[in-house]
């Protein structure tokens, strides 16, 4: 069939666990992922939702204030608050704008450089060779290639695997044949990858970029600029729930199915929300589809043309385009052997065609899949981003409007949070990277990106997950392990630059770190320590506990202060969870009149239940006083002998 390039596309993405659309044999693991389409594709298949009222939650926060001032002023307020502009602060805009604007770009560098740890640096690619072998029983990936920067120093780039080495797939009896040694391709750092689900990563910023230019209005209904988008209650879908999957759309549909452009559009005007947009988060391409026709509606431009013209030639990230020529296909890699029933198509082995069935079907350019890129240059859009929406002194972005990408705007779905395009705070496959202000995406082929403004640093993972075939993968296993480790190489300093107790980020780890018995004469007894925590909330906490016995704890309630200033925060309950800003706080505890003159023992316990774990807690300079009497100080040796640490080990970072 024809089909015009840029025309729009079909589904393909990765869901977060639990919360999203789920369905098919392949969505098991640690972070179930939605398949391309087909039969035995997740879009088939059953959709779970989440979420509560429509209704916003919680205040309005520095994170909210832009997406605010978008839906209530349009681009007129936007462009008074952006560098440049005549209500600009100031025109020349953060220290790490200006010197992206002098024209520095990313450099390679030792972990050192970087501000990185070379130990836990060297983990990460560890961590991600771990995974060519068995995961359990099937190699994860073929190959991989992982990239690892903190301020414009790389620090870590390295290849593994194959990006080619499997030629065909036997469903009936789980075998591969494999291509002969003289034939396959070794993974290299430029090789090119589908990114899948990335895509959206693309897309979201072209539209963005509209906003900013006056084109768009975020909170506008999609039918003011598509007056076919209607039916069943799109007509109230707004742009802003297309970006960030609340428009109540379902997960999929198939648009391979259908021969014509015409039965491809007819399919997408047909779907009708299954929810009340704004009620519910669902993971959808055809989100990201319609925005794409929306997209080349404004615009007079396709897809391809769009990111060619306003992101990858600004950036100069030539190795990211749709629809690679033929040229590339010997520095691609690989992905899956199509034919049903795992797939909507028999195509044999995909390579260096879009993996997407819905993406391939409507001419490889869709909003949602067909971008292949490298780790390098998805490095480049990382930097941009970090820097304000500018790389190398090429604007592609303001600096307000990449704060829209990173706000969270489902405040009123827990656990689901998510700006323009961009996933947030996620430890599924964020791993101990996932901080309040961590953006990222996953694609179904095997790839991520995760940006961390708060350490200035990013970690790609591309990976040929679907080679051979999609059901040998499960999860996000290997996007968890490299951001952890990751997140480790990032050090933790103590004011006095010597070592801390640390807990550690071992999943479902525990320990104490248990005081020797002490006997307060006092009511005025105080314990007072340096306090750092990053836990996943509800999952991971650091708990202060009492006892006469040693055997029977009971919670100590303290307060903690930032060290940068504040007031000071109280835990009634003994116990602090989430992320403490990456500062470290005073913590300090009354013993209260219950413990005079009585022996008390005093522990701090770490405990990690869940799946993922965030940095870990560390706790530094442990002290018990009361006027006039120092009951006990860890920097004493006599007392530091006498400590009890249990899962809790020394750390100068």
């Amino acid at each position: 069939m024809t089909v015009r390039t840029g025309a729009f596309g079909a589904a393909s993405g990765e869901a977060r666990p639990a919360r999203a659309a789920t369905g098919g044999p392949e969505q098991t693991g640690d972070g179930p992922e939605q398949t391309n389409g087909g039969p035995g594709a997740a879009g088939g298949g059953p959709e779970q939702t989440s979420g509560g009222p429509a209704a916003a939650g919680g205040g309005l926060t520095r994170r909210r204030l832009g997406a605010r001032l978008l839906a209530l002023g349009g681009v007129l307020v936007l462009h008074a608050a952006l560098p440049g502009s005549a209500g600009a602060a100031g025109a020349a805009g953060s220290p790490a704008e200006r010197r992206a604007l002098q024209g520095l770009r990313l450099r390679y560098g030792s972990a050192r450089q970087a501000g990185l740890l070379e130990k836990h640096l060297e983990g990460v690619a560890d961590e991600a060779r771990r995974f060519l072998g068995p995961s359990p029983e099937h190699p994860y990936y073929a190959g991989a290639v992982v990239l690892a920067g903190r301020g414009r120093t790389i620090a870590l780039h390295r290849a593994m695997g194959h990006a080619v080495r499997y030629a065909d797939y036997d469903g009936r009896t789980d075998r591969v044949r494999e291509f002969p040694e003289a034939e396959r391709i070794a993974m290299a750092e430029d090789t090119v990858f589908d990114l899948a689900s990335l895509t959206k990563l693309f897309t979201s910023i072209l539209a963005v970029q509209q906003i900013e230019r006056g084109r768009l209005e975020l909170e506008a209904p999609v039918c003011r600029y598509m007056p076919e988008f209607t039916g069943g209650g799109k007509e109230i879908i707004t742009v802003r729930q297309l970006l960030t999957h609340t428009s109540g759309l379902r997960s999929w549909a198939p648009f391979y199915q259908e021969s014509t452009r015409e039965g491809q559009l007819r399919l997408l005007w047909s779907v009708r929300p299954q929810e009340t947009p704004g009620t519910v988060y669902r993971y959808s391409d055809l989100n990201l589809i319609s925005l794409q026709l929306l997209l080349e509606r404004i615009t007079g431009r396709t897809l391809d043309a769009l990111l060619r013209d306003e992101i990858t030639a600004p950036l100069g990230m030539h190795r990211t385009r749709y629809n690679p020529p033929f040229s590339w296909r010997c520095v691609t890699a690989a992905t899956e052997v199509q034919r049903p029933p795992w797939s909507g198509l028999d195509r044999g082995l995909v390579w260096g065609e879009v993996h997407d069935e819905n993406a391939y079907a409507l001419g490889g350019v869709a909003g949602h899949a067909g971008v292949f890129g490298t780790a390098w240059d998805l490095a480049v859009l990382a930097r941009a981003l970090l820097d304000g929406g500018v790389y190398a002194g090429r604007r592609i972005l303001r600096p307000a409007s990449v704060e829209l990408l990173f706000t969270d705007y489902n405040t009123a779905f827990p656990g689901d949070d998510h700006g323009l395009g961009f996933e947030l705070y996620q430890h599924w496959y964020m791993g101990a990277m996932a901080t309040p202000h961590s953006a990222g995406h996953t694609g179904f082929t095997g790839t991520s990106l995760v940006l961390d403004p708060s350490t200035d640093s990013f970690l790609i993972l591309l990976g040929n997950s679907v080679h051979p075939v999609r059901t040998w993968r499960a999860g996000s296993a290997p996007r968890v392990a490299v951001g952890n480790l990751f997140a480790r190489a990032v050090p933790v300093r103590t004011r006095h630059g010597g070592a801390a107790w640390f807990s550690g980020i071992r999943p479902g780890a525990s320990g104490t770190l248990t005081l020797p018995p002490l006997r307060p004469a006092t009511a005025a007894a105080r314990l007072r320590c340096a306090v750092w925590w990053d836990t996943v909330p509800g999952e991971g906490a650091l708990h202060l506990e009492a006892s006469a016995d040693g055997e029977h704890w009971e919670p100590l309630p303290f307060s903690t202060v930032r060290s940068t200033g504040g007031a000071p925060e109280q835990w009634p309950r003994g116990s602090v969870s989430g992320w403490s800003g990456r500062v470290w706080h005073r913590l300090e505890a009354p013993l209260t009149s219950a413990w005079t003159g009585r022996e008390v023992r005093l522990r701090l316990r770490h405990a990690a239940t869940g799946r993922y774990v965030g940095r870990g807690v560390y706790v530094d300079v442990v002290r018990v006083a009361e006027p006039g009497r120092l009951l006990f100080a860890e920097d004493r040796p006599v007392d530091a002998d006498r400590v009890e640490a249990i899962g809790w080990t020394r750390s100068a970072d």
